[in-house]
């Protein structure tokens, strides 16, 4: 019966659709200066009622971060709402007298809030259950996805790197594998410290010059890469680099550091700080069989996580739902990306959804690569609107107007407060997915992209209006 519902909700969308673009959204598409063939749609009342508004529904189109819908749906169906990322210190046997005579293993199970409040509760678990002296060194397990370390020999998504949308995360997310830096500008030039300080890194900002004129909000307008270099004394030396605006002071979380290299410093440094003492030595490797737990800390269910993904776009977190995808599935030796895209098809493949073009890369849709049709992304919002996670996944989505992402766009307007949208921004491609109501409270499924290369100028207004639209049908 399920098989049939869809089917019929497949002809729905793909029948009697009508063509023409709405004039209001033909008049902006004029004033932007953007072509009708670089919007793909599919508009249509969730009952069916009307045909749909479709304008290059079938092609496969690049979604940017609407692509999170699709991640966010099969995580919450395959993994359940209240699955839970957890990480772990363990020992090969327990400690004896308050001693581990081997090394401490920290290992990661895909936990979004091991940020350093969590390490630090770890650290005191341990130390508050007698255990002192850990006579080896620190091992990171980051084993539960394939490779452990996805982010090495990746090519940058961008020149900025060290931003935080640009994390590409790995089984032991440690504060995102991110460090905060405090800025200064002073009359001599530029001051610069981490936050926490650690006593293994220098922070040199003596390169960097001032920029006169230039306004704080717009402070990395001038940034450049930062270096990271062996100090004489073994610490390591991060020169920061670029201009910074004169009168400014600013506050940034940054990917600059070495993440094996982060979570060793914050783990002895907090580790040091409770009385307790490590013996020299870090290593990345997979616990033994049989290690012992000794602490544990548990991430919060998916539902909660999910919240915060969906309503700021986070890129990092969205790729660890996807990775945790594929851990739940993978077979022997098989990659977790590959894994987790096996599970996205399959998932299409039971409700019917055409899976001819879609393209997942790392589910979170920053990616040149990733591709979906408008009647895909329309398909899977429509399976997910009658199934049983649907209040959850609505209550992730940005509402026109209000909060999130779209908390500056569609306001004042009949689709304030009331259409529920994930946005996505690409250089050259803008997308709008999700649900808008009519003016008679009708839901209907709403995907719309703009594929163009000035479509992060200029692709905006389009879809807006488009939503604009659809809240004023009856």
């Amino acid at each position: 019966m399920r098989a049939l519902g869809w089917l019929a909700g497949a002809l729905l969308l793909s029948g009697c659709a009508t063509t023409t673009v709405p004039d209001p959204v033909q008049a902006v598409l004029a004033r932007q200066g953007l072509p009708a063939d670089s919007v793909g749609y599919l508009l249509q009342p969730l009952d069916g009622s009307r045909p749909a508004l479709a304008r290059r529904a079938d092609d496969p189109m690049s979604p940017g971060s609407t692509m999170k819908l699709v991640s966010a749906i099969v995580a919450l169906d395959r993994l359940g709402l209240n699955h839970r990322g957890r990480t772990e210190l363990l020992a090969a046997a327990p400690a004896v007298g308050g001693v581990i005579e081997g090394s401490l293993i920290l290992r990661g199970g895909a936990d979004p809030d091991l940020d350093w409040p969590a390490l630090w509760w770890l650290l005191r678990q341990l130390r508050e259950s007698g255990v002192r002296d850990i006579r080896g060194g620190l091992v990171i397990d980051r084993t539960l996805f394939r490779p452990a370390r996805p982010d090495l020999g990746q090519p940058p998504f961008d020149e900025s790197p060290e931003f935080p949308y640009n994390v590409i995360p790995d089984a032991l997310h440690f504060n995102g594998s991110l460090l905060d830096f405090e800025l200064q500008a002073t009359p001599a030039g530029v001051t610069a410290r981490s936050v926490p300080t650690l006593p293994g890194l220098v922070v040199d900002a003596s390169a960097m010059t001032l920029a006169a004129g230039r306004p704080c909000k717009d402070w990395d307008d001038g940034w450049q890469p930062a270096q990271a270099r062996p100090g004489v004394d073994g610490r390591t030396v991060l020169r920061l680099q670029g201009e910074f605006p004169a009168g400014c002071r600013q506050r940034a979380s940054l990917q600059l550091l070495d993440r094996q290299w982060l979570v060793a410093q914050a783990v002895r440094q907090l580790w040091a700080e409770l009385g307790g003492t490590l013996g020299p030595g870090d290593a990345e490797a997979a616990a033994p069989a049989g290690a012992v737990v000794l602490a544990t800390h548990r991430g919060r269910p998916l539902a909660e996580v999910m919240r915060g993904v969906m309503k700021s776009s986070d890129n990092a977190l969205s790729r660890l739902i996807y990775l945790q995808l594929g851990a739940q599935a993978a077979r022997d030796g098989e990659p977790t990306l590959a894994a987790a895209d096996r599970v996205v098809r399959d998932w299409f493949r039971e409700r019917g959804v055409e899976v001819q073009g879609l393209v997942m890369d790392n589910g979170s849709g920053l990616s040149r690569h990733e591709r979906i049709s408008p009647a895909q992304l329309a398909r899977v919002l429509r399976v997910a609107h009658a199934g049983r996670q649907a209040p959850d996944l609505l209550a992730t989505l940005p509402i026109a107007g209000e909060d999130g992402t779209l908390s500056r766009r569609l306001r004042d307007g009949p689709a304030t407060g009331l259409a529920r949208l994930k946005t996505g921004t690409l250089r050259d491609a803008v997308g709008l997915a999700g649900f808008v109501p009519d003016a008679s409270g009708k839901p209907w499924v709403f995907v719309a992209f703009v594929n163009h290369p000035d479509a992060a100028a200029k692709g905006r207004p389009v879809l807006d209006a488009l939503a604009t639209w659809v809240a004023t049908q009856r």
